[in-house]
Formats: C-alpha cells, structure tokens, sequence
C-alpha cells in the first residue's frame, strides 16, 4: 500500500514508532517524504526536536560526547564532578530505556543522596534496558517509594536480563531516613524473587531489618499462589547486607532458608556491621559451609 494512501491518523502512528530521541534522523526523514505528512507532523516534529536536546544534555551529563554515542554505549558510569543530576534527568534516561539496546552495565552516584530510583524506575517501560545487566545506585538514595517503583518496573519486563542489582544506601549511622527500609525491602523482595537469573545482590547501607530479609528468603507461602521454579533466587552468589538492620531473628530466618535448599547457589552473604550477635552471624555462615559440602559431595 503506498503512504499516500494510508489515513493521517495511520501516518501519524507510524511518524510516533520511528521516533527516537537519540536519532531522530529516520523519523525526520519519513516525514519529508510528502508536504501533507510534513504538515501532519508538525507539531510531533517540534516535539521530537525538544526531546533530541533534552537526551544531548543527558549525555553530557552522563559523560557522554552526544546521542549517538549514548545509543551505542556498553557502560555508562556516572558519578560525582560531571554536573548535577536532577530527578528529571532520571525520568529523562528511563524513557530512553527502550532506545538504549547496547547497555550493559549502568552505575548512578550522586555526592548529595539524590532519590534517583523512583524517577528513573517509573519511566521504565516493558523491555526497557533490554541488555542491562548491572545496575548499580551508589549514595543515591532508593526509599520505600523508589523500591516500590523497581518492583513496579521489573514486573513490566524492564531489566530483562538483570544479574546485578546494588542499591547500596549511604551509612545508616549518618541518620538516613530516606534509604530502603523494610516495607521497601518487602514490596521489591517478590519482584527480585522472580528472577532467576539474579547473580548478585547488594543491600547494604540501609535501614531495612529482619522483616524485610525474610520477605526475600523465607516469605511464608500465599494462598493460590504457583510454587516458584527451582528454589529462592538459585543463581544468587553473593548476598551483601552489610550495616543493615538484621538481627538474630533475621540471621536465623536466613540460616534456615539455606538449611531448606533455598538460595543454592550462595557462596558468600556480607554481614559486616548489622546489630545481630556473633553467634548468629556464625549460624549463618555454618550454613553456607554445610550447604557447600553438600553440593561437593554431589559433585
């Protein structure tokens, strides 16, 4: 079918799909093709015009020369001394999430604990970040809402290849109170509890306790719920909790799930600084030695 024939309500979807704020040039181009498209198109034009400047900043700001060579980028760290991040500038990259196909590996920091995850995680669409797999928040801050958000975009299908999540807080002893505590833990734990393929998973630094560590290893089973396949997070390796909130209770609720075949792949758990005894964090770790020579003696 030509394009000439074609309605301008159908010319105008397909004008909206070729739009890329990192390379706007393909849906430019499609609308010069005739003089009534480039009419149609006015307004999305000027619109898309607007965006390629505010994804240009974003990449300077992110350390990057340009658009292209953020589309095209495998790493983006971005930490302190490259201008501020903004919570727009956060919204602005998880709606590039879908146009950034070569990404792997993305480390946020921000000197100032910006809230940078809920911004971010509510503009992740399905597929979003499609090659991610390490995300890293370094002194910024997640909070209960931002960890709500994650769960929200990782059950959408963002991060679909996730095996690296650090959302390390800044040090609870500074007197945070806008770091991931429980009911963060507890509304991001199911979301994480659902991906297999997580390898590494670092928590530390924030103000979460046993309530929310037994929502990632032990949860108790719901009502109609389907079983998940082959264990508690089977890939994890290393589980760092280091100056959380985990007391004995929560070192026992974790010993116990490893004592019961969950977590099989753990080798190391960080524990450093939490309020729990010595004795219960040595439980811990004689789980983790029982559980290895189970697996050797298999071997």
């Amino acid at each position: 079918m030509a394009l000439a024939e074609l309605s301008g309500d159908a010319q105008r979807i397909i004008f909206s799909q070729l739009c890329n704020p990192l390379d706007p040039g393909v849906a430019v181009a499609f609308s010069s093709t005739s003089s009534e498209l480039r009419e149609l198109t006015q307004a999305p034009r000027q619109q898309l015009k607007a965006d390629y400047k505010a994804a240009t900043r974003l990449s300077f700001k992110l350390g990057e020369a340009g658009c292209k060579t953020l589309r095209e980028a495998k790493k983006v760290v971005r930490m302190h001394g490259r201008g501020s991040l903004e919570p727009k500038d956060l919204a602005l990259l998880g709606t590039l999430g879908s146009v950034l196909p070569a990404l792997e590996k993305l480390t946020l920091g921000s000197q100032g604990g910006l809230e940078g995850m809920q911004p971010l995680a509510e503009k992740l669409g399905a597929g979003a970040l499609p090659a991610v797999t390490t995300l890293v928040f370094c002194f910024m801050r997640v909070g209960d809402a931002g960890a709500s958000a994650l769960a929200a975009a990782l059950d959408r299908g963002a991060l679909p290849r996730l095996k690296r999540l650090s959302l390390g807080g800044r040090r609870i002893s500074l007197g945070e109170r806008r770091d991931m505590g429980d009911a963060g833990l507890v509304a991001l734990a199911p979301a994480l509890r659902r991906r297999p393929a997580l390898e590494v998973l670092e928590l530390g630094d924030n103000p979460f306790g046993d309530e929310g560590l037994a929502a990632l290893v032990a949860p108790p089973p719901q009502a109609g719920a389907l079983p998940l396949p082959t264990g508690v997070l089977p890939k994890l390796e290393r589980l760092q909790l280091s100056f959380t909130r985990i007391t004995d209770d929560g070192c026992a609720a974790l010993a116990a799930a490893l004592d019961s075949g969950a977590l099989p792949a753990l080798e190391h758990v960080c524990l450093d600084g939490i309020p729990a005894s010595d004795a219960a964090k040595a439980a811990v770790g004689e789980a983790l030695l029982t559980k290895s020579l189970a697996a050797a003696a298999l071997s």
